[in-house]
């Protein structure tokens, strides 16, 4: 564990590569977790803390994985308390609400399957009513970096549970921003995907309709990686749908609010001047910006408390806290409970809507190839001054996150600098629910992580996908450098595949696609002209050809594959993982 704690975080590549080399286990990793969140019990993190006689049957379970067909095979995760885990209370922070699940959500059964370890259920505002963090019976959860400042919330512990190295990464749940405000006031990524993208079954409701489970993680990488496994359509639960792999790709411009922006609290002045330097750092993409007028993000924004949206709420937990009006705290009751005096009828339900499907249109037609950004968050409160003035303070948290759901958008939350000593800065990019793969492309041209990138090929030029004697120090390098093809990437198939040695002079890999019992096969992906890829096609001799080769992250490109025939005689080194790892 000791070479693992430079940073103080854990992150899924490092983690899987210490595996691998016997540096640690898995339960080396989980006592150590023990111990970090006993050591920072007073922080409120936890509702459901990290055991070892809980988190055993996971570890035990590893047994039956191979880590090399499991994705997240040994990674630690935090889940928040208002999504199932089979066997452990689910409160919502409000302990009179509590049930024991018999089964997993959806989305954490995925991720159980990926081999993921579930280390427990972490503190949240209560019935995930709140961008403070300091709203729940189970104590103020603290900053992870100013333990005087708020964590943000809903997702309070989930956010600070990976800050504090407590989890590789965690699940939140996000309806006007629980999955974005926690993670730029702890300095984390916050990835809320496309409304449906992953399922919500087992989650407690908020908005039913808007709600979304959402990541939080140290780098994008871990993030994708997560997203991976989450995301796909779930045919029990009503709000799923289906909607593309994240492919991430830059986008054809960036939109950046015009004029000046509100900032508020303790820094206002210094998140103001943050925001400033990472426009700046915008500018340095070499993306073009337009400068655009946000008033309809607004005034969507506007509809989600100012308007009769908010009385979902009420309809998903109305019944319960009528039956048990001591149980919720009283700002939580407050914010749920319709007011005697609403004027708000059925009417204006279909008002809203109609106004809001308006919106939804002229932000369509904005968003079109471009991505927004904006700051996560205005600004920063101190505990005591939320508890002094517990509506204001959290009302402004939202400032720049409450349109997201409303308008169907994904946002990318990543860091950008720092506002002040140990207070972090983050900017959100959004893109349309149809476009998420261009938020993240963006999100990953800032913070410079661009071998995740993959740049479009021209209309004059194919990807293609080798997997042996072409790829780089191989023999035939040489032949795709001729043609003028470029190195891409790295990348792996999908878990799909098999890969034979066949007995020629010298010996070839053969790569076939397989219905069942494949694996993921390394490969490179290369950029070549179209005006030589004739050449290159006709070259290649059988049993090999080029066909389509769909990758780890869905997308499918033209690659090298193999005929079935040419199995019979051959050498099944699919174990290997890929050509390389027999030079």
């Amino acid at each position: 564990m000791k070479q693992l704690k430079e940073t103080g975080t854990l992150s899924i590549d490092r983690l899987r590569e210490a595996y691998r080399e016997k540096r640690t286990t898995p339960a080396e990793i989980i006592r150590e977790i023990v111990r970090l969140a006993e050591r920072d019990g007073e922080m409120n993190i936890w509702i459901t803390p990290p055991r070892m006689e809980r988190i055993q049957p996971y570890l035990d379970g590893l047994a039956e994985m191979d880590p090399e067909q499991a994705p997240l095979w040994g990674i630690p995760f935090a889940i928040k308390d208002n999504i199932d885990l089979a066997d452990v209370p689910t409160t919502a922070a409000c302990p009179d609400y509590q049930y024991i699940p018999r089964e997993h959500a959806a989305v954490v059964d995925r991720l159980i399957r990926a081999g993921a370890i579930p280390v427990g259920k972490t503190n949240l505002d209560q019935f995930a009513t709140g961008l403070v963090g300091v709203r729940s019976p189970y104590g103020e959860t603290h900053n992870a970096i100013r333990e005087e400042l708020i964590s943000g919330g809903s997702s309070s512990g989930s956010a600070v549970a990976v800050a504090r190295g407590h989890a590789a990464f965690s699940l939140g749940t996000d309806t006007a921003g629980s999955g974005r405000v926690p993670a730029a006031l702890n300095g984390l990524v916050g990835y809320k995907p496309g409304l449906g993208a992953w399922p919500t079954k087992g989650v407690v409701p908020a908005c039913a309709s808007l709600d979304c489970v959402s990541v939080f993680a140290n780098s994008l990488e871990d993030a994708l990686a997560v997203d991976r496994v989450a995301r796909g359509f779930e045919p029990t639960d009503p709000w799923s749908k289906e909607l593309p792999p994240l492919a991430p790709k830059l986008p054809a411009k960036l939109l950046v609010p015009e004029g000046d922006l509100s900032f508020f609290g303790l820094y206002a002045e210094e998140y103001e001047q943050a925001w400033r330097r990472a426009v700046e750092k915008l500018q340095s993409l070499g993306l073009p910006i337009e400068y655009v007028d946000t008033g309809l993000f607004r005034e969507a924004a506007e509809l989600l408390y100012g308007g009769p949206f908010v009385e979902e709420r009420w309809a998903g937990l109305g019944g319960f806290i009528e039956a048990h009006p001591d149980s919720v705290l009283p700002v939580t009751a407050g914010i749920l409970r319709p007011s005697s005096e609403s004027p708000f009828d059925g009417a204006s339900v279909f008002k809203a809507m109609h106004a809001l499907q308006a919106i939804k249109l002229e932000t369509s037609r904005l968003l079109e190839g471009a991505v927004l950004v904006m700051p996560t968050s205005g600004g920063t409160w101190t505990r005591e001054q939320v508890r002094n003035d517990p509506v204001r303070t959290n009302t402004q948290m939202g400032l720049y996150t409450n349109h997201c759901n409303l308008l169907d958008l994904c946002g990318a939350a990543i860091p950008a600098g720092h506002a002040a000593e140990g207070v972090p800065f983050g900017i959100t990019l959004f893109a349309s629910s149809a476009h998420e793969s261009l938020a993240v492309g963006a999100a990953l041209a800032v913070t410079g992580d661009t071998a995740l990138l993959k740049p479009p090929a021209s209309g004059s030029h194919t990807y293609v996908a080798v997997c042996g004697l072409h790829m780089r120090g191989f023999p035939l390098e040489k032949q795709m450098l001729q043609l003028g093809a470029k190195f891409v990437r790295e990348a792996k198939t999908a878990p799909k595949y098999a890969l034979y040695r066949l007995p020629t002079v010298p010996p070839k890999p053969g790569m076939m696609k397989r219905k069942e019992q494949g694996k993921a096969i390394e490969v490179e992906v290369w950029e070549m002209p179209l005006s030589s890829f004739g050449a290159f096609v006709s070259d290649i001799p059988g049993p090999l050809g080029i066909g389509k080769v769909e990758l780890e992250d869905g997308t499918e490109v033209p690659g090298f594959v193999c005929e079935a025939y040419a199995a019979a005689g051959a050498e099944d080194i699919t174990s290997y993982g890929g050509w390389r790892a027999l030079k």
